[in-house]
């Protein structure tokens, strides 16, 4: 295999798990559980 190959490859690789990373985090089935993960530093425990 040449060396540029492999480079495009990974680069390929790369670019196919972003894609799949921003697919995952921008789901709308996961809207409501990261809107209400977003909102635990504001919430109230109790601590004086």
């Amino acid at each position: 295999m040449d060396l540029n190959l492999i480079r495009s490859l990974l680069g390929v690789i790369a670019f196919a798990s972003f894609l799949g990373i921003a697919w995952w985090a921008y789901a709308p089935s996961r809207r409501e559980r990261f809107e209400r993960d977003a909102m635990l530093p504001f919430e109230d425990d109790g601590a004086p």
